[in-house]
Protein backbone atom coordinates (compact mmCIF):
# COMPACT_ATOMS: atom_id res chain seq x y z
CA UNK A 1 0.00 0.00 0.00
CA UNK A 2 0.94 3.51 -1.14
CA UNK A 3 0.67 6.56 1.04
CA UNK A 4 -0.48 10.63 -0.32
CA UNK A 5 1.94 12.79 1.17
CA UNK A 6 -0.10 13.88 4.73
CA UNK A 7 -0.65 17.65 5.87
CA UNK A 8 2.57 18.03 7.52
CA UNK A 9 5.84 16.14 6.66
CA UNK A 10 9.41 16.41 7.59
CA UNK A 11 12.41 16.90 5.20
CA UNK A 12 15.58 15.58 5.71
CA UNK A 13 17.27 19.74 5.66
CA UNK A 14 15.99 19.99 9.15
CA UNK A 15 18.35 20.26 11.88
CA UNK A 16 21.31 21.96 9.69
CA UNK A 17 23.26 18.52 9.10
CA UNK A 18 22.60 18.00 5.41
CA UNK A 19 21.86 21.76 4.23
CA UNK A 20 23.31 24.75 6.33
CA UNK A 21 20.49 26.42 8.67
CA UNK A 22 21.83 27.20 12.38
CA UNK A 23 23.33 24.66 14.21
CA UNK A 24 24.07 21.25 12.92
CA UNK A 25 22.68 18.93 14.72
CA UNK A 26 24.33 15.30 14.97
CA UNK A 27 23.29 12.45 13.19
CA UNK A 28 21.67 10.49 16.29
CA UNK A 29 19.98 14.37 17.08
CA UNK A 30 18.22 14.37 13.72
CA UNK A 31 17.47 10.73 13.93
CA UNK A 32 15.54 10.99 17.39
CA UNK A 33 13.44 13.57 15.59
CA UNK A 34 12.12 12.25 12.76
CA UNK A 35 11.13 9.59 15.42
CA UNK A 36 9.38 12.58 17.40
CA UNK A 37 7.92 13.37 14.22
CA UNK A 38 6.43 10.22 13.74
CA UNK A 39 4.96 9.82 17.34
CA UNK A 40 3.64 13.26 16.68
CA UNK A 41 1.56 12.51 13.72
CA UNK A 42 4.35 13.82 10.72
CA UNK A 43 3.71 11.19 8.69
CA UNK A 44 5.61 12.27 5.18
CA UNK A 45 9.17 12.36 5.41
CA UNK A 46 11.28 14.02 2.54
CA UNK A 47 14.88 12.95 1.30
CA UNK A 48 16.68 13.96 -1.11
CA UNK A 49 19.85 11.44 -2.83
CA UNK A 50 22.29 13.96 -3.56
CA UNK A 51 22.12 15.80 0.67
CA UNK A 52 25.60 14.03 1.90
CA UNK A 53 25.89 11.92 -1.32
CA UNK A 54 23.37 9.65 0.21
CA UNK A 55 23.94 10.00 4.03
CA UNK A 56 20.24 11.82 4.44
CA UNK A 57 18.95 8.61 2.87
CA UNK A 58 20.90 6.33 5.17
CA UNK A 59 19.90 8.28 8.50
CA UNK A 60 16.11 8.19 7.44
CA UNK A 61 16.36 4.23 6.82
CA UNK A 62 17.92 3.93 9.98
CA UNK A 63 15.42 5.99 12.06
CA UNK A 64 12.32 4.58 10.30
CA UNK A 65 13.69 1.01 10.63
CA UNK A 66 10.86 -1.18 12.39
CA UNK A 67 7.95 0.96 11.55
CA UNK A 68 5.15 -0.49 8.99
CA UNK A 69 6.04 0.74 5.69
CA UNK A 70 2.32 1.66 4.72
CA UNK A 71 2.08 3.82 8.26
CA UNK A 72 4.10 6.69 6.20
CA UNK A 73 4.78 8.29 3.23
CA UNK A 74 8.14 8.72 1.83
CA UNK A 75 9.28 11.13 -1.08
CA UNK A 76 12.78 10.62 -2.85
CA UNK A 77 14.31 13.75 -5.07
CA UNK A 78 16.83 12.31 -7.34
CA UNK A 79 18.48 14.67 -10.19
CA UNK A 80 21.78 15.94 -8.90
CA UNK A 81 24.55 13.53 -10.14
CA UNK A 82 26.89 13.35 -7.40
CA UNK A 83 28.59 9.42 -9.21
CA UNK A 84 30.02 11.77 -11.90
CA UNK A 85 29.61 15.02 -11.67
CA UNK A 86 31.06 18.12 -9.82
CA UNK A 87 29.98 20.44 -7.38
CA UNK A 88 29.56 24.01 -8.39
CA UNK A 89 29.00 25.96 -4.86
CA UNK A 90 25.25 27.15 -3.75
CA UNK A 91 23.84 25.35 -6.96
CA UNK A 92 24.88 21.82 -5.79
CA UNK A 93 26.10 19.03 -8.17
CA UNK A 94 25.84 19.00 -11.74
CA UNK A 95 22.26 18.13 -13.03
CA UNK A 96 22.23 14.15 -14.68
CA UNK A 97 20.93 16.42 -18.15
CA UNK A 98 24.06 18.27 -18.19
CA UNK A 99 25.11 17.28 -21.64
CA UNK A 100 28.95 16.96 -20.38
CA UNK A 101 28.03 13.74 -18.71
CA UNK A 102 25.56 11.95 -20.66
CA UNK A 103 22.97 12.11 -24.14
CA UNK A 104 19.19 11.92 -23.88
CA UNK A 105 19.46 8.52 -24.87
CA UNK A 106 20.61 7.53 -21.02
CA UNK A 107 18.68 9.49 -18.79
CA UNK A 108 16.17 6.89 -18.05
CA UNK A 109 19.54 4.25 -17.46
CA UNK A 110 20.62 7.03 -14.98
CA UNK A 111 17.30 7.72 -13.03
CA UNK A 112 16.99 4.18 -12.26
CA UNK A 113 19.98 3.81 -10.92
CA UNK A 114 20.41 6.54 -8.58
CA UNK A 115 16.46 5.91 -7.52
CA UNK A 116 17.36 2.30 -7.04
CA UNK A 117 20.66 3.63 -5.05
CA UNK A 118 18.34 5.80 -2.93
CA UNK A 119 15.91 3.50 -1.95
CA UNK A 120 18.66 0.68 -0.90
CA UNK A 121 19.59 3.06 1.23
CA UNK A 122 16.25 3.71 2.70
CA UNK A 123 15.58 0.56 3.57
CA UNK A 124 12.56 0.07 0.80
CA UNK A 125 11.36 -1.07 -2.41
CA UNK A 126 9.89 1.75 -3.85
CA UNK A 127 9.06 5.76 -3.08
CA UNK A 128 5.35 7.14 -2.86
CA UNK A 129 6.70 10.10 -4.06
CA UNK A 130 9.75 10.39 -6.05
CA UNK A 131 10.66 14.45 -7.80
CA UNK A 132 13.10 15.43 -10.04
CA UNK A 133 15.11 17.37 -7.95
CA UNK A 134 16.04 20.84 -8.93
CA UNK A 135 16.03 20.48 -12.58
CA UNK A 136 17.98 22.82 -14.99
CA UNK A 137 16.05 24.16 -18.40
CA UNK A 138 16.30 20.54 -20.13
CA UNK A 139 14.60 18.72 -17.25
CA UNK A 140 11.81 20.74 -17.73
CA UNK A 141 11.46 20.44 -20.99
CA UNK A 142 12.67 17.31 -21.93
CA UNK A 143 10.29 14.42 -22.94
CA UNK A 144 13.44 11.78 -22.74
CA UNK A 145 13.46 13.09 -19.00
CA UNK A 146 9.69 12.35 -18.06
CA UNK A 147 9.68 9.63 -20.06
CA UNK A 148 12.43 8.18 -17.85
CA UNK A 149 10.32 8.81 -15.00
CA UNK A 150 7.12 7.18 -15.97
CA UNK A 151 9.26 4.20 -16.77
CA UNK A 152 10.35 4.20 -12.73
CA UNK A 153 6.78 4.14 -11.78
CA UNK A 154 5.77 1.05 -14.49
CA UNK A 155 8.30 -0.79 -12.44
CA UNK A 156 7.18 0.10 -9.49
CA UNK A 157 9.62 1.93 -7.59
CA UNK A 158 7.34 5.12 -7.03
CA UNK A 159 3.55 5.81 -7.44
CA UNK A 160 3.38 9.16 -7.71
CA UNK A 161 6.09 11.65 -9.60
CA UNK A 162 6.54 15.66 -9.33
CA UNK A 163 9.47 18.42 -9.52
CA UNK A 164 10.78 20.21 -6.98
CA UNK A 165 12.26 23.18 -8.59
CA UNK A 166 15.36 25.19 -6.94
CA UNK A 167 17.57 25.34 -5.15
CA UNK A 168 16.31 29.29 -4.90
CA UNK A 169 13.30 30.74 -5.52
CA UNK A 170 11.39 31.54 -8.81
CA UNK A 171 11.21 29.26 -12.27
CA UNK A 172 7.64 30.14 -12.51
CA UNK A 173 7.12 30.33 -16.37
CA UNK A 174 9.13 27.04 -16.24
CA UNK A 175 7.15 25.08 -13.75
CA UNK A 176 3.53 26.26 -15.66
CA UNK A 177 5.17 25.20 -19.11
CA UNK A 178 6.37 22.21 -17.68
CA UNK A 179 2.88 21.47 -16.40
CA UNK A 180 1.31 22.18 -19.64
CA UNK A 181 3.57 19.89 -21.34
CA UNK A 182 3.43 16.79 -18.95
CA UNK A 183 1.28 17.48 -16.58
CA UNK A 184 -0.15 13.79 -17.25
CA UNK A 185 3.11 12.58 -15.30
CA UNK A 186 2.95 15.28 -12.46
CA UNK A 187 1.33 14.97 -9.45
CA UNK A 188 2.86 17.21 -7.25
CA UNK A 189 5.45 19.70 -7.26
CA UNK A 190 7.42 21.59 -4.20
CA UNK A 191 7.32 24.83 -4.01
CA UNK A 192 8.59 27.62 -1.55
CA UNK A 193 5.35 29.81 -0.16
CA UNK A 194 4.90 31.45 2.96
CA UNK A 195 2.69 34.60 4.00
CA UNK A 196 6.04 36.80 3.38
CA UNK A 197 7.11 35.38 -0.12
CA UNK A 198 3.93 34.66 -1.53
CA UNK A 199 5.53 35.97 -5.32
CA UNK A 200 6.34 34.10 -7.60
CA UNK A 201 4.89 30.78 -6.48
CA UNK A 202 1.32 31.99 -6.20
CA UNK A 203 1.45 32.78 -10.53
CA UNK A 204 2.07 29.22 -10.77
CA UNK A 205 -1.11 28.18 -8.51
CA UNK A 206 -3.59 28.74 -11.13
CA UNK A 207 -1.77 26.51 -13.66
CA UNK A 208 -1.14 23.39 -10.80
CA UNK A 209 -4.58 23.73 -9.88
CA UNK A 210 -5.97 23.31 -13.86
CA UNK A 211 -3.38 20.36 -14.17
CA UNK A 212 -4.52 18.78 -10.95
CA UNK A 213 -0.71 19.02 -9.51
CA UNK A 214 -0.91 18.94 -6.01
CA UNK A 215 1.65 21.34 -3.80
CA UNK A 216 3.90 20.58 -1.02
CA UNK A 217 4.77 24.15 0.23
CA UNK A 218 8.48 24.63 1.55
CA UNK A 219 10.29 27.39 3.75
CA UNK A 220 6.98 27.76 5.10
CA UNK A 221 8.94 29.64 7.78
CA UNK A 222 10.36 32.33 5.46
CA UNK A 223 14.09 31.68 6.67
CA UNK A 224 13.10 31.23 10.12
CA UNK A 225 11.20 34.37 10.90
CA UNK A 226 7.83 32.31 11.45
CA UNK A 227 10.09 30.48 14.55
CA UNK A 228 9.77 33.80 16.26
CA UNK A 229 13.81 33.31 17.22
CA UNK A 230 15.30 35.22 14.15
CA UNK A 231 14.99 38.70 14.78
CA UNK A 232 16.79 42.36 13.04
CA UNK A 233 20.33 42.05 13.44
CA UNK A 234 20.31 38.51 14.08
CA UNK A 235 23.89 36.85 13.55
CA UNK A 236 23.57 33.89 11.52
CA UNK A 237 26.85 31.42 11.35
CA UNK A 238 28.81 31.33 7.96
CA UNK A 239 27.73 29.15 5.61
CA UNK A 240 24.17 29.58 6.59
CA UNK A 241 22.15 29.71 3.48
CA UNK A 242 20.06 32.23 4.90
CA UNK A 243 23.18 34.80 4.41
CA UNK A 244 22.39 34.68 0.52
CA UNK A 245 19.00 36.44 1.55
CA UNK A 246 18.43 40.23 0.09
CA UNK A 247 19.82 43.29 2.01
CA UNK A 248 17.03 44.14 4.83
CA UNK A 249 14.73 40.80 4.87
CA UNK A 250 15.56 40.80 8.22
CA UNK A 251 14.20 44.36 9.33
CA UNK A 252 11.33 44.09 6.55
CA UNK A 253 10.16 40.58 7.42
CA UNK A 254 10.01 41.35 11.00
CA UNK A 255 7.86 44.32 10.91
CA UNK A 256 5.62 42.57 8.41
CA UNK A 257 5.50 39.80 11.06
CA UNK A 258 4.55 42.20 14.06
CA UNK A 259 1.56 43.26 12.24
CA UNK A 260 0.28 39.83 11.12
CA UNK A 261 1.22 38.89 14.94
CA UNK A 262 -2.17 39.86 16.39
CA UNK A 263 -3.73 37.57 14.19
CA UNK A 264 -2.34 34.68 14.93
CA UNK A 265 -2.96 35.60 18.96
CA UNK A 266 -6.33 36.27 18.08
CA UNK A 267 -6.55 32.13 17.51
CA UNK A 268 -3.90 31.28 20.16
CA UNK A 269 -1.83 30.51 16.86
CA UNK A 270 1.79 30.43 16.99
CA UNK A 271 3.51 32.49 14.56
CA UNK A 272 4.47 29.38 12.22
CA UNK A 273 0.83 27.69 12.67
CA UNK A 274 -0.57 31.34 11.10
CA UNK A 275 2.05 30.80 8.13
CA UNK A 276 0.98 26.92 7.91
CA UNK A 277 -2.39 27.88 7.83
CA UNK A 278 -2.57 30.74 5.30
CA UNK A 279 -0.27 28.45 3.11
CA UNK A 280 -3.03 25.61 3.43
CA UNK A 281 -5.79 28.18 2.28
CA UNK A 282 -3.58 28.71 -0.89
CA UNK A 283 -5.32 27.02 -4.24
CA UNK A 284 -3.73 22.88 -4.54
CA UNK A 285 -1.58 23.29 -1.37
CA UNK A 286 -2.06 19.93 0.40
CA UNK A 287 1.17 19.70 2.34
CA UNK A 288 3.71 21.64 4.20
CA UNK A 289 7.43 21.00 4.93
CA UNK A 290 8.56 24.03 6.73
CA UNK A 291 12.30 23.84 7.89
CA UNK A 292 13.01 22.92 11.01
CA UNK A 293 16.46 24.08 12.92
CA UNK A 294 17.88 25.32 15.70
CA UNK A 295 19.70 28.94 15.79
CA UNK A 296 23.07 29.08 17.14
CA UNK A 297 22.66 33.03 17.81
CA UNK A 298 20.34 33.81 20.71
CA UNK A 299 17.23 34.12 21.52
CA UNK A 300 16.82 30.27 20.29
CA UNK A 301 13.90 28.09 20.66
CA UNK A 302 14.60 24.15 20.60
CA UNK A 303 14.13 22.71 17.21
CA UNK A 304 12.14 19.96 19.39
CA UNK A 305 9.52 23.17 20.42
CA UNK A 306 9.21 24.21 16.54
CA UNK A 307 8.62 20.40 15.61
CA UNK A 308 5.35 20.07 18.41
CA UNK A 309 4.45 23.14 17.03
CA UNK A 310 3.76 21.60 13.36
CA UNK A 311 2.10 18.73 14.91
CA UNK A 312 -0.37 20.52 16.95
CA UNK A 313 -1.30 22.49 14.03
CA UNK A 314 -5.58 23.02 13.99
CA UNK A 315 -7.46 20.59 11.94
CA UNK A 316 -9.39 23.25 10.73
CA UNK A 317 -8.96 26.40 9.39
CA UNK A 318 -9.64 29.29 11.60
CA UNK A 319 -8.67 32.59 9.71
CA UNK A 320 -11.86 33.92 8.25
CA UNK A 321 -11.61 35.35 4.75
CA UNK A 322 -11.11 38.94 5.59
CA UNK A 323 -7.92 37.56 7.76
CA UNK A 324 -6.59 35.88 5.06
CA UNK A 325 -6.88 39.45 2.88
CA UNK A 326 -5.04 41.35 5.69
CA UNK A 327 -2.24 38.89 5.69
CA UNK A 328 -2.31 38.75 1.87
CA UNK A 329 -1.86 43.22 2.10
CA UNK A 330 0.84 42.84 4.27
CA UNK A 331 2.99 40.24 2.78
CA UNK A 332 2.44 41.12 -0.78
CA UNK A 333 6.32 41.21 -2.16
CA UNK A 334 5.78 41.48 -5.55
CA UNK A 335 7.35 45.18 -5.28
CA UNK A 336 9.36 44.72 -2.13
CA UNK A 337 13.19 44.32 -2.79
CA UNK A 338 14.22 42.32 0.15
CA UNK A 339 11.46 39.49 -0.55
CA UNK A 340 11.43 40.09 -4.35
CA UNK A 341 15.30 39.20 -5.49
CA UNK A 342 16.66 38.16 -8.40
CA UNK A 343 14.70 35.13 -9.10
CA UNK A 344 15.78 31.96 -10.79
CA UNK A 345 14.78 30.03 -14.16
CA UNK A 346 13.93 31.61 -17.23
CA UNK A 347 15.42 35.54 -16.90
CA UNK A 348 14.75 38.00 -19.75
CA UNK A 349 18.06 39.74 -18.89
CA UNK A 350 20.26 36.28 -18.85
CA UNK A 351 22.86 36.59 -21.30
CA UNK A 352 25.44 33.99 -22.72
CA UNK A 353 25.08 30.19 -22.53
CA UNK A 354 22.28 28.19 -19.79
CA UNK A 355 23.47 28.11 -16.65
CA UNK A 356 22.67 24.82 -14.35
CA UNK A 357 19.50 27.72 -12.47
CA UNK A 358 19.37 30.47 -14.46
CA UNK A 359 18.83 30.38 -18.45
CA UNK A 360 17.28 33.04 -20.71
CA UNK A 361 14.00 33.46 -22.32
CA UNK A 362 12.33 30.95 -24.94
CA UNK A 363 9.09 32.24 -27.35
CA UNK A 364 7.01 29.53 -25.74
CA UNK A 365 7.53 30.72 -22.44
CA UNK A 366 7.03 34.37 -23.21
CA UNK A 367 3.90 32.56 -24.78
CA UNK A 368 3.21 31.54 -21.00
CA UNK A 369 4.10 34.79 -19.39
CA UNK A 370 1.32 36.35 -21.79
CA UNK A 371 -1.28 33.44 -21.41
CA UNK A 372 -1.09 33.85 -17.84
CA UNK A 373 -1.10 37.99 -17.35
CA UNK A 374 2.78 37.89 -16.02
CA UNK A 375 5.08 40.41 -16.50
CA UNK A 376 8.38 39.68 -16.48
CA UNK A 377 9.83 42.41 -15.37
CA UNK A 378 8.34 41.18 -11.80
CA UNK A 379 10.59 37.81 -12.72
CA UNK A 380 13.34 39.67 -12.14
CA UNK A 381 13.87 42.73 -10.15
CA UNK A 382 17.50 42.39 -9.91
CA UNK A 383 17.56 46.60 -11.67
CA UNK A 384 14.65 47.37 -9.56
CA UNK A 385 16.54 45.78 -5.97
CA UNK A 386 19.74 48.13 -7.12
CA UNK A 387 17.81 50.58 -7.42
CA UNK A 388 16.36 50.85 -4.31
CA UNK A 389 19.30 50.49 -2.12
CA UNK A 390 21.98 52.80 -4.16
Amino acid sequence: MMMQPTRTAFGLWNGGRFVQFGRKLQAEHVQRLIRKAYDGGIRTFVTADTYACGEADRLLGQALDGIPRDSYCLAGMVGHDFYHGNRSGFGGWSRFTDPALRAPIDYTSYLEMATQCSLERCGTSHFDLLMLHNPDSIGYTSEDVWAGLERLRQKGMTRLLGVAPGPANGFALDLIHCFEKFGDSIDWAMLILNPLEPWPMNAVLPAAQKHNVAVMARVVECGGLFHDDVQPEHEFSQGDHRRHRPHGWLETGWKKLEQMRPIGERHSLTMLQLACLWTLQQPSVKSLVPTLMEEVAKPRKPIEQKMEELADLPMDSVLSPEELQQIDAIGDNRHCPPFSQRFKGASPLHEGSPQPDRWGMTPELEDVANRWDIELEDLDTSLRCLKHYA
